[in-house]
């Protein structure tokens, strides 16, 4: 009998080691600091405690629609410590070919964003920001890897800068499987 605990103790042991450990290396959000639309810093350290959605986004796309509930999400939940970070980006099908300035009216003028959306950047390829690394590369996030479809795909990071799901492009802000996460 005590040969038989002594190997099992070991192998508990080395196995919740082993899950702490990759726990504990897991990169979070909070290590970012990237530039909003305007030029100034936006510091993800400061999203500390809240639930964040990031998003990438596009001017000319058949999903831009999607501002609208993206904002009225926002709108909803912001004093809840849930905020959406949106990343537009022109890597589909040139479907967000202005610059900062125009992506800043557009989406004022349009959609009413109150939310805080960064400077136009690159969510796949060579060219690939760091936070989408992080957002699609199981090494650096520690949940899983992923792809950026299209514009308009979420990604949901818990109140520890952690990312807990991948959310496809068509699925719409006010999805249940959103909404209940949120207020989760």
């Amino acid at each position: 009998m005590k040969k038989l605990l002594i190997p099992a103790f070991i192998l508990l042991f080395v196995t919740v080691y082993g899950q702490k450990q990759n726990v504990m290396d897991k990169e979070t959000i909070y290590q970012f600091e990237v530039e909003d639309l305007y030029g100034n810093t936006f510091d993800f350290s400061d999203l500390k405690g809240k639930k964040i959605m990031v998003v990438n986004t596009a001017s000319e796309c058949g999903l831009t629609p999607q501002y609208e509930g993206l904002q009225e999400l926002y709108d909803m939940y912001k004093n809840n410590n849930f905020v959406i970070v949106g990343f537009p980006a022109n890597n589909f099908g040139g479907q967000e070919p202005g610059s900062n300035e125009q992506i800043a009216a557009f989406c004022k003028q349009n959609y009413g964003v109150t939310f805080p959306m960064m400077s136009k950047i690159s969510v796949k390829g060579k060219d690939m920001h760091p936070v989408y690394e992080f957002l699609t590369r199981k090494a650096k996030n520690g949940k899983e890897d992923s792809e950026v479809e299209w514009n308009f795909q979420k990604y949901l990071i818990d109140e520890s800068g952690h990312l807990v799901k991948v959310i496809a492009p068509k699925t719409l802000p006010n999805d249940p499987v959103i909404t209940d996460w949120i207020k989760s």
